[in-house]
């Protein structure tokens, strides 16, 4: 007899919200994590992560980001903390931008609301940004950003609470399919038994899942933070969670909600790496030089003496999409990475679906979009 009902690997973002969606459920739960809870070495970390209604991406992920904003402001109940804060969403770019025309096509598809703003309108309401004449600009009032950590802790948190256990530092190597269940051989030489597992692992998803190896590459990120010239312009109240499309590059950046600075970053990776444990190099000038040229241009106010660099992961697929699925060959592993680099704000709606999956085998979300058999069309 397994040893318990679903095991969880990885307890990044979407491994820990599925430990407390499962845990909730009274499902016997085990969460396993390679590292620290916490740790800057994946995708989910960096202080802030954006969460938007109107979705540029693609019109059919706005019911799933309802659902999530719905799941986020329960954890806020449940726990009377703040993990998600509405500064409003600005989005500008180029004559024809696909970002901004992505963005209305889901407002306008979905009923949501939102308003055109011309770079006049975008200097008058929001000084900082500084836009061309030619830009364009989408304003939704409802949307802002995540606390990452915060979030991560309390789902872990509560999910132990509720009777999941938790083992840190414990490496999956393999996983090994039985016919009466699931075996996780770990890298101190024990095993668990599971009936089910849910593979959370981010970038390090196609050491345990082979069928993925060929479909996701993992990019190196830069994030930056920067002491402005003109703080009274980049703080909580005068600047929303913005994106900006250039044409060749698309920047996205947050107000300084915590005296850490105003962060900001690219949105396109500055190297692909062949393994997640390959050594990251470290942020250096070069990586400051692109987003500075970025913020000189649309945000000169901003950009002061840098603060502080770090590096995160996107794991991606070709077509930026999610892989959320039981596994063909298995339907007893769940996968659930990677997220393409605009994953974080579904973690708390993905986890239930990631609940719903190694229990019942289906869910009443659509993930259709997200399917592993969309590789073999």
């Amino acid at each position: 007899m397994a040893g318990y009902d679903v095991a969880v690997v990885g307890l990044g973002a979407m491994g820990a919200a599925a430990l407390y969606h499962l845990a909730r459920r009274g499902v016997r739960v085990m969460g396993l994590e390679q590292f620290s809870p916490g740790h800057d070495k994946g995708s989910s970390h960096g202080e802030s992560r954006a969460i938007r209604l109107g979705y540029s991406e693609h019109p059919s992920y706005v019911p799933l980001v309802r659902s999530a904003f719905e799941n986020w402001h329960s954890l806020e109940r449940d726990t009377g903390e703040t993990v998600l804060v509405n500064t409003g969403i600005l989005e500008a770019g180029v004559p024809g931008s696909p970002m901004v025309k992505g963005s209305v096509d889901a407002c306008v598809e979905h009923g949501l609301a939102f308003e055109m703003l011309d770079a006049t309108e975008v200097r008058r309401r929001f000084p900082g940004v500084v836009l061309p004449f030619d830009h364009t600009a989408i304003w939704q009032g409802e949307g802002g950003f995540l606390k990452p950590e915060r979030a991560n802790a309390l789902h872990l948190k509560l999910a132990t609470e509720a009777g999941a256990e938790v083992r840190t530092h414990t490496k999956v190597l393999a996983l090994e399919p039985g016919s009466a269940s699931v075996k996780l051989r770990l890298g101190d030489g024990s095993v668990i038994e599971t009936g089910s597992v849910i593979v959370a692992a981010g970038a390090w998803a196609s050491d345990l899942v082979p069928e993925l190896k060929d479909l996701l590459f993992i990019q190196r990120m830069v994030l930056c933070w920067y002491e402005t010239r003109a703080p009274e312009l980049f703080g909580l109240g005068t600047l929303p969670v913005f994106a900006i499309d250039s044409g060749e590059d698309i920047v996205y950046g947050f107000p300084d909600f915590a005296g850490t600075g105003f962060k900001c970053a690219s949105h396109y990776g500055s190297g692909v790496l062949a393994h997640a444990d390959v050594a990251r190099q470290d942020a250096g000038p070069d990586d400051e030089a692109r987003t500075r040229r970025f913020i000189e241009r649309y945000l000169p106010q901003a950009a002061g003496r840098l603060r502080a660099m770090k590096t995160c992961l996107y794991t991606m697929t070709k077509d930026e999409d999610f892989v959320i699925d039981l596994l063909p060959s298995d339907p007893r592993i769940v996968v659930a990475s990677p997220c393409s680099g605009h994953g974080y704000k579904f973690a708390s709606v993905i986890g239930a679906v990631l609940a719903d999956l190694s229990t019942t085998g289906n869910t009443d979300h659509d993930i259709s979009r997200f399917r592993m058999a969309r590789f073999s069309t």
